[in-house]
């Protein structure tokens, strides 16, 4: 069992600090909260087993305790946290069978919006994946592991959003974090931009039926990888392949 670790202010992994309490421009303080949170977990900074202290985080973000509570709820709805009597607040290890339900819901909607991204992409949409391939390829040849996993993030970010289907984006918004956290655990990024470059080809030249196709494939290839990354040959045989 994760030794629980606690979380004061302004101890993160990676040096930084929280951004003042005024920088959300609007948006709600809970969900600034929730995000900074979710993107400490997905990266790694808040490891399986972190404890998170509601009056710490708000010493840190310098905002009252109610957003913070707030926030943490959230993230126990989206699956990041949970709430336990005795410990308090844990950031949550997922289980085998938490990846694979993942990974099932990832091949329903992400393959549908790579259809319809494909039938809909627009010239602006062409030049925005473009740029993100070369941005990602040339990290790769950096070893710069940070951007490529923020330009893995942007992929599957943008791809929904190319195919102006609100509701698929919406069904997609609040397992976004932990699909997120999942590609994160991918320990071939050259191979993984090599794949991206061929869907997004596929984008390009409006082929629906191969933009689909190569989205289920690159899916249960990555499912396999990160069984295999998180739980060893245990995982190894859970991936449903569907390459020759």
């Amino acid at each position: 069992m994760t030794t629980p670790i606690l979380v004061t202010a302004h101890q993160h992994g990676d040096g930084s600090t929280a951004r003042p309490a005024n920088a959300p421009n609007g948006r709600p303080l809970r969900e600034f909260i929730r995000d900074c949170i979710r993107d400490r977990i997905s990266n790694g900074t808040y490891p399986p087993g972190t404890r998170l202290v509601e009056r710490d985080l708000a010493a840190e973000f310098a905002v009252s305790r109610a957003p913070v509570r707030e926030a943490v709820r959230m993230l126990n709805s989206e699956g990041f946290v949970e709430m336990l009597a005795t410990r308090g607040v844990i950031v949550r290890q997922l289980s085998r069978t938490d990846v694979e339900e993942l990974f099932d819901v990832r091949e329903a909607l992400e393959t549908m919006a790579f259809r319809k991204a494909a039938l809909r992409a627009t010239k602006a949409d062409v030049k925005r994946l473009e740029a993100l391939v070369r941005k990602a390829e040339h990290a790769v040849a950096g070893s710069d592991r940070d951007t490529v996993y923020a330009c893995n993030v942007g992929f599957h970010d943008i791809v929904p959003a190319m195919t102006r289907n609100k509701i698929l984006v919406g069904l997609l918004e609040p397992i976004e974090g932990r699909l997120h956290w999942i590609n994160l655990q991918n320990d071939d990024p050259e191979m993984l931009w090599a794949e991206h470059r061929i869907m997004v080809q596929a984008l390009i030249a409006g082929d629906a039926d191969l933009a689909q196709q190569l989205s289920l494939e690159h899916i249960e290839v990555n499912r396999a990888r990160v069984l295999t990354h998180l739980f060893g040959s245990q995982g190894a045989g859970s991936g449903r392949n569907t390459r020759p």
